[in-house]
């Protein structure tokens, strides 16, 4: 099958930084090099030049249909006239391509076509000849399409960004720019129901931004100072200033696109094997045409004459295109229905693998929560002054990056700077600093216990903490321990759906955590998760997920961290968390990345990976089977070209249209 490899023209150019970065499709997912014909016209001369444009193919059919009128009234010259026109209009292509494919005895679609046309005439079916090359030739064209919808679907997406943008001037006015020449550091206003042109971060106002197609997230997200925005949402109300912090190629969105393309160039494995199968399916069958025309007359009494038509409706019958197209068709629809979702699917292969896990290993920190920690309690101890102590780890805090401390800082009133002097990072412990000449420590136990400030009823405090899964940080001066700050990251909301639809599916959640064993237990059984294992190095989750790799079988690893990489690459597959706090390493080593950090899309993935697998054995049976059928009814002599041309096209239609339907699918619960 010949297919249209031209990029179809959108309603605004993503620009031309877009265009630029993304991929050529010149040779479509999964068709290059089968035995039918389909692939690259490097591999088998078969490209879409060969097949003639709508008003030639509606010209051919009439020259047909008159064909068959003539040969009917019996004006053989005229009708033979007819049907010479019809293939040399329609098909002239088709048959040049099939002459050469026979001179290199490549047994393709093409080729065989040349060769039941050759012969139709040969015997005197010349109306019905030029009636299957042009029906052939439509029913191409129709399956061209089909299949560069389910290809080029994902494309669509860039008709989300906008051509152009409002870029703020220094003196307040706004000019509308290219998108392509909006620089790094601009700011850009977005106006209310407009869609954001380029990835950035707001700077000024607040508004609900849909960006569903974007990150497959069903609710609006609240924007404000700080937050980031990509290419493609819908600033639904309320004026946005944002600052653009990635190049229209860069953008979230574009990525998307060139990362669902790749994909779609490898092959999944049962893809691979129908290739193979095909490629020794079509000259078994020719064979078995030449057979018949030489053995039906002397074994079965036919004509020499109904031997070779049988023979040649076997030919036609014979091509394997609905079973060649019916993978990857199928493999591009799931891979574009992910990607809608938020999930990118990194090749058919990995789609394949989803669907047998058994076990998915989580992180915790970032991947079972959000990795933002808030502070969740604090207090006085001793007596002290509690506004003192506040106001004391404030100011330490608000002096270090360490995540722990940006959590104390923003859950505590904001204080002077109170002569803060001397500070000093304690890595690994904490900090230092004297702040209206008394000095004051903000750090872990360790570094109290250095200090020799720590008691048996401080440790016991601290324990109760840490089972609630707790990270507890300490405010002391010269004479004791006066504060302690709770801190603690939250699970994230759909954590505990999630592992209820893993379950359901028979995967078993297991977290493996670098956190300390009681904090990384309770996290998991607020989650549902029986099976949590704290204080794990990246050597011990390697041994931990090769250990569930052979007691249960195909395990998946769900992480966000540079440490995670390793395990990700171990795990049959891996899950990256795609948002905020993801890692470009964990990405990259990833199989599958979740754009919008929603665990439950890990179940969604498995759950599509079962339908694409049912849809493709689906494919395959109705191809093989409707084709064994009309296989039999040739060598019981029962076949006709027409019966031919509808048992290839017709089911290359049929099972395009069956895996076209996976481009919509939906988790039942959100029908």
């Amino acid at each position: 099958m010949s297919h249209s490899h031209t990029s179809q023209p959108h309603a605004h150019s993503p620009g031309p930084g877009v265009a630029a970065a993304l991929p050529s499709l010149d040779a479509p997912a999964g068709c290059s090099g089968c035995a039918c014909g389909h692939g690259a016209q490097a591999d088998d001369g078969h490209d879409h030049g060969a097949l003639p444009g709508w008003p030639r193919i509606a010209a051919a059919l009439a020259l047909a249909a008159g064909a068959e009128g003539a040969h009917w009234l019996q004006q053989d010259m005229a009708g033979m006239a007819l049907a010479v026109a019809a293939v040399a209009l329609a098909g002239l292509g088709v048959y040049k391509s099939g002459l050469k494919d026979l001179a290199r005895l490549r047994l393709g679609i093409h080729a065989l076509m040349a060769v039941a046309v050759t012969g139709a005439f040969l015997i005197g079916q010349w109306p019905e000849a030029a009636m299957v090359m042009a029906l052939y030739v439509a029913a191409e064209r129709i399956e061209d399409g089909a299949m560069d919808r389910a290809r080029h679907a994902i494309r669509g997406l860039l008709q989300l960004a906008p051509p152009t943008a409002d870029v703020v001037q220094a003196d307040g006015s706004t000019q509308r720019l290219p998108v392509a020449q909006v620089p790094l550091g601009a700011t850009v206003r977005i106006a209310p129901g407009a869609h954001v042109p380029l990835d950035g971060t707001v700077t000024h106002g607040s508004s609900a931004v849909n960006q569903a197609p974007i990150t497959g997230e069903s609710r609006l997200a609240d924007k404000a100072a700080g937050d980031p925005l990509y290419a493609g949402s819908v600033n639904q109300h309320g004026e946005l200033l944002m600052q653009v912090t990635a190049e229209p190629a860069g953008t979230l969105l574009a990525r998307i696109v060139r990362a669902v393309e790749q994909a779609q160039a490898g092959k999944a494995p049962i893809q691979r094997f129908v290739d193979r199968f095909a490629a020794v399916y079509t000259p078994i069958v020719f064979a078995l045409a030449v057979l018949l025309a030489l053995l039906a007359p002397p074994l079965m009494g036919w004509s020499w004459t109904q031997a070779v038509y049988q023979a040649l409706a076997l030919l036609v019958i014979a091509c394997p295109c609905a079973l060649v197209i019916s993978t990857p068709v199928t493999v591009v629809s799931a891979l574009t229905a992910a990607a809608r979702r938020g999930i990118l699917i990194k090749g058919g292969g990995v789609l394949e693998s989803a669907r047998g896990l058994r076990v998915l290993a989580l992180d915790k920190t970032g991947t079972l929560t959000t990795g933002s920690p808030t502070l969740v309690h604090w207090q006085a101890l001793d007596g002290a002054d509690a506004s003192a102590a506040a106001s004391a780890a404030w100011q330490l805090a608000s002096r270090s990056e360490h995540p722990v401390s940006r959590a104390i800082a923003a859950g505590l009133p904001a204080a002077g700077a109170n002569g803060v002097q001397q500070l000093q990072a304690l890595p690994g412990l904490g900090v230092q600093a004297e702040i209206g000449g008394r000095r004051w420590l903000l750090g872990n136990l360790r570094l109290m216990r250095e200090q020799g400030l720590v008691d048996a009823a401080l440790e016991d405090t601290l324990a109760q903490h840490e089972r609630q899964g707790r990270s507890v940080t300490l405010l002391a001066d010269g004479q004791g321990v006066r504060a302690l700050f709770a801190v603690a990251d939250p699970l994230r909301a759909q954590a505990r759906q999630a592992m209820e639809q893993l379950r359901a599916l028979g995967v078993h959640p297991v977290v493996l955590s670098g956190d300390n064993p009681a904090t990384a237990q309770a996290i998991a059984a607020e989650a549902g998760v029986e099976d949590a294992r704290g204080g794990l190095l990246p050597q011990d989750k390697l041994d931990a997920l090769a250990a569930l790799q052979r007691s249960h079988g195909p395990t998946a690893m769900a992480g966000d961290g540079i440490n995670d990489a390793p395990a990700l690459a171990q795990a049959d597959l891996g899950f990256a968390m795609g948002g905020a706090h993801s890692t470009g390493m964990a990405m990259e080593t990833a199989g599958i990345v979740l754009m919008n950090d929603d665990l439950r899309r890990i179940p969604d993935t498995v759950l599509l990976a079962r339908r694409a697998h049912r849809v493709l054995w689906q494919n395959i049976a109705l191809a093989l089977g409707i084709k064994a059928v009309f296989c039999v009814l040739a060598l019981l002599g029962q076949a006709s070209m027409w019966m031919a041309v509808a048992a290839d096209m017709g089911v290359s239609l049929l099972v395009v249209a069956n895996g076209l339907r996976l481009r919509r699918w939906r988790h039942a619960a959100e029908k």
